[in-house]
């Protein structure tokens, strides 16, 4: 029997998240790993008629399925992971959709669902970071340690297509145009690799600089010290940054709670804040609407260069 999975109760900008807690069965060992609900369509049991075409051969993907007239690729998560996962139970299967693209992920089980708030979910050490590229972050829930899915690389992985190109493809070399200096953009990500490819593509058209941090706390104190720096030498808060381009998913502060921070600060709020998520679905984009986001981009999409220079531009002219 399918299980629906909605997180409508929490309300945008206080950094709370609801985490379904999941888990994957090994010899002598029972991992738990966690994936933000919004993410979750349904959970189901595994379906009973799977194909798998040659071009699926050798991947992490167990094959397709049609459910709802829909053929969806199931990826099995423990092999993606680089774990052996032992036949001691049915399967459950978890239907999700992000990156506006709907997956299925094989796993074990699952236990329940958690109400947190992101200052729960703690990065990882330097340690487990270097051991593993597909986890995020790490929270301690009833005496377990859960480690929360980076699902989105494990799309990319699957399907490259679907992850953030490290060239600017056909973005032009040089958007600098009539701009006096290049426009400062302040990015927050706990990926490192997002980081890094963005900082990449913006800095390469000659229009962007960068300052990256890796979550909202980093980027909220950041914010506040420019910001008493700018007071300090009777100077513009866009001497130091011009636009905030941030995750949505993140340890310590999530990027609604860091939007609405910055909305609701007087001497902040005029930033542009853009929300660039693998969570903006038509479903979800009210949430970005509800704490002030002047825009918002799914993963992997880079419309957001002009997005921000036209933003940019605006103000600098009204300014």
């Amino acid at each position: 029997m399918a299980t629906n999975v909605s997180n409508i109760l929490l309300e945008s900008g206080t950094n709370e998240v609801e985490v379904l807690e999941l888990f994957i069965d090994e010899e002598n060992y029972q991992g738990f790993y966690g994936v933000n609900v919004a993410k979750v369509l349904e959970i189901i049991p595994m379906p009973k008629k799977i194909i798998k075409p040659p071009a699926l051969i050798g991947t992490c993907a167990v094959g397709m399925f049609n459910h709802r007239d829909k053929i969806i690729v199931l990826i099995d998560l423990a092999h993606w992971l680089g774990r052996k996962r032992i036949e001691n139970r049915p399967p459950a299967v978890l239907i999700t959709e992000f990156n506006n693209v709907v997956t299925a992920f094989m796993v074990s089980g699952v236990t329940r669902i958690h109400r947190l708030t992101w200052g729960d979910i703690k990065p990882l050490d330097g340690y487990i970071e270097g051991m593993s590229d597909s986890l995020t972050g790490v929270v301690h829930l009833e005496k377990k340690i859960v480690f929360m899915l980076d699902l989105e690389k494990a799309i990319s992985d699957f399907n490259p297509a679907l992850a953030i190109s490290d060239t600017a493809g056909d973005t032009p070399d040089n958007l600098l145009g009539d701009l006096d200096q290049p426009i400062k953009v302040l990015h927050a990500d706990d990926s490192g690799v997002i980081r890094t490819t963005v900082r990449r593509r913006l800095e390469e058209t000659k229009a962007f600089s960068v300052t990256s941090v890796m979550n909202g706390d980093a980027a909220w104190s950041y914010l506040t010290e420019i910001k008493k720096r700018a007071e300090e030498e009777k100077c513009d808060l866009t001497n130091f940054v011009d636009v905030v381009l941030t995750d949505i998913e993140m340890p310590g502060v999530d990027g609604y709670h860091l939007c609405k921070l910055i909305k609701d600060d007087q001497g902040l709020r005029s930033l542009p804040v853009i929300l660039f998520s693998s969570l903006i679905t038509d479903k979800l984009f009210h949430k970005g609407e509800s704490v002030g986001a002047d825009g918002q981009f799914a993963k992997p999409d880079m419309q957001l260069i002009s997005f921000m220079k036209t933003k940019v531009e605006e103000r600098r002219r009204a300014g």
